[in-house]
């Protein structure tokens, strides 16, 4: 079993391998968009041309450049200068900058945020201070995506063969943070196998703030 020691050395060293590993990564990224189902609920009730925050987009595909096509305005924000460097050839027509959502400031907001296999590379104090920032940057009636764990707590994971961090909290706290957001509808959906088991987090219709 990791320490929190071994976590937190873990989670120090994260940057350098999205770095490192940027090209890697971008040429192994699942492609075939079975993420698609969840972006449309995310979607649904926007209008066709909608501004998009892609939280921790990574090389940009597949999801900023599915949204791109679907003619959606497209901000993509991610740690990594080189996975940035790669989303701005990967799709041209998209804006991306380098950003870290722990400290999200980009100056405007948005009528939808995805963050998907992203936010959760952020331990459970750093989820409670950020998602509250991260809301300040949607519009109100704006909807959110998220993936998730399974409950409080840290876990490692894996990059081209290097280990990387993941936390988060429980169930029940994201939905008490969305709800005081006043979301209107707020869907928690665990182990959906038609993501490989990922944990979904999907709130619509955030409240004035």
């Amino acid at each position: 079993m990791s320490s929190p020691e071994d976590f937190a050395d873990i989670k120090a060293g994260m940057a350098g391998v999205y770095e490192r590993n940027a090209a890697a990564w971008d040429e192994s990224r699942d492609t075939s968009l079975r993420e698609r189902d969840w972006l449309s609920r995310w979607l649904d009730g926007l209008p066709t041309s909608s501004s998009l925050l892609d939280l921790g987009c990574g090389s940009g595909r597949p999801l900023a450049a599915y949204l791109d096509r679907l003619g959606h305005s497209v901000t993509g924000a991610d740690a990594s200068a080189p996975m940035i460097d790669r989303a701005r050839s990967n799709v041209p027509n998209a804006t991306f900058q380098v950003a870290d959502m722990r400290h999200l400031n980009l100056g405007q907001t948005f009528d939808a945020i995805l963050s998907w296999d992203a936010f959760f590379h952020l331990s459970p104090e750093e989820q409670r201070a950020a998602l509250p920032m991260i809301l300040k940057h949607l519009k109100p009636g704006g909807h959110l995506l998220l993936t998730v764990g399974d409950d409080e707590g840290e876990v490692t994971g894996t990059v081209a063969g290097e280990p990387v961090y993941h936390g988060s909290l429980s169930p029940a706290e994201y939905l008490n943070i969305l709800q005081a957001a006043g979301f209107a509808d707020i869907t928690y959906t665990p182990n959906d196998p038609s993501v490989l088991g990922r944990y979904v987090l999907l709130a619509r219709g955030k409240g004035a703030s």
